[in-house]
């Protein structure tokens, strides 16, 4: 993390940006269709994350910050509102980072996970995954156990968690081969391969099954997962040997993974991290991908399709309109249609995208910044419903809103 980059018909919506009466923040002054939903967030909090289980509950999580301490918090949005935040855990040795945000997960029953990151070393470029689990409904929660076995001090993070036939999938950079003796030191030089490895994970939070699926990808590009008909399928930043980091899948079918198999050749190379993940999502064989490329200094949004799970994918559609910094999110809507969102500048934008290269007007969903403290905002589908969540780095806190399809 060294290394970074310095960077449905919707078209009712208008968004505009007005002073509030003290005049110290902005926030969003809403003509049509987007609702403003009152943030059950308090102050000094960051790294929102949202999810739909499969009863089409909405669950946002987030990072409390007090002095050294950092509390990870959640709320679930029923009755048309956002519930009291419940304490998942906390400690201060954590590891919060803009772009490694804990995320949190449930099947849309009693079972809930969560992960948080936590230190190994004084070096802060070392810590742990830790996994924690909650049996009623995230009332309580267990102690906490480390996802990745190996005793390694080197940077493991960048988690996605989603339900998997009565447990979770995992999946994860890990830099266990970052941190062999002969390249020491991590990110400073000439280090090991980050890789990428995935694990089945019981309701008690214990591993069942674990595999390598990648041995060389990009150190810090958030991963992403969703669940076909076959099963669960992970895409990522890949890394090759002449330093292109395109966009690869790998796929679970009959009990093993397929080989990585770049999804669209972007051809961008670069020597450094872009800290810039894509997002996928599906609905059966239905699967729709959203990244950031930077090819020739062009910043870009595309999305792809795929109508059988990952095997083969549509030609790549340019989504954004003017210069885009990526954080990328997308929610699949039918079996042709997605919605994509991302950031041009300090404006969070969203469009709906069809499968056939037909594009919607993009429109301003809010004005954030383009900070790394604004960190990446998120989306979720629920029911008829999306959901959206973003950091607010002036006010400190995160704001939430809502529109009807």
């Amino acid at each position: 993390m060294r290394y970074i980059l310095t960077a449905m018909s919707l078209a009712t919506i208008l968004i505009s940006c007005t002073e509030n009466q003290n005049g110290n923040e902005k926030e969003n002054a809403v003509s049509s269709g987007i609702k403003i939903v009152a943030s059950p967030v308090g102050d000094s909090c960051a790294e929102p994350y949202l999810f739909t289980d499969k009863n089409g509950i909405v669950y946002l999580s987030w990072i409390e910050k007090t002095g050294k301490q950092s509390t990870m918090k959640f709320s679930s949005f029923v009755n048309d509102k956002w519930s009291d935040p419940a304490v998942i855990a906390s400690g201060n040795n954590w590891v919060v980072n803009w772009a490694d945000y804990p995320v949190i997960s449930t099947s849309g029953g009693n079972n809930f996970l969560a992960h948080f990151l936590e230190k190994t070393d004084a070096d802060k470029f070392t810590y742990d995954i830790k996994l924690i689990s909650s049996a009623d409904s995230g009332k309580t929660w267990g102690s906490s156990k480390k996802l990745n076995n190996d005793d390694v001090k080197a940077e493991h993070g960048f988690v996605s968690i989603i339900p998997y036939k009565g447990q979770f999938f995992v999946c994860w950079l890990d830099g266990r081969k970052t941190a062999s003796e002969e390249n020491h030191g991590g990110h400073d030089g000439h280090h090991g391969e980050m890789t990428l490895r995935a694990a089945f994970i019981d309701k008690n939070g214990d591993k069942t099954n674990e595999w390598e699926l990648d041995g060389k990808v990009c150190d810090c590009c958030q991963t992403t997962a969703a669940i076909t008909n076959e099963g669960p399928v992970v895409v990522y930043r890949d890394r090759s040997d002449d330093e292109t980091r395109d966009m690869s899948i790998v796929r679970y079918v009959n009990g093993g993974w397929t080989a990585p198999k770049t999804i669209h050749a972007d051809n961008w190379q670069i020597k450094a991290c872009p800290v810039n993940g894509p997002r996928a999502d599906a609905i059966g064989n239905h699967l729709a991908v959203a990244w950031f490329s930077m090819k020739d200094k062009q910043g870009e949004v595309k999305v792809v399709f795929s109508n059988d799970g990952g095997v083969t994918f549509t030609d790549a559609i340019h989504i954004n309109e003017d210069k885009p910094i990526g954080r990328v999110d997308i929610a699949v809507i039918d079996s042709s249609t997605a919605l994509v969102s991302w950031m041009e500048g300090s404006l969070i934008k969203a469009a709906k995208v069809h499968s056939n290269g037909k594009k919607e007007s993009p429109v301003i969903i809010a004005s954030s910044s383009e900070a790394r403290s604004s960190g990446f905002p998120q989306m979720t589908k629920a029911g008829n419903s999306i959901f959206f969540a973003w950091t607010d780095d002036k006010a400190k806190t995160i704001k939430t809103a809502s529109i009807d399809l």
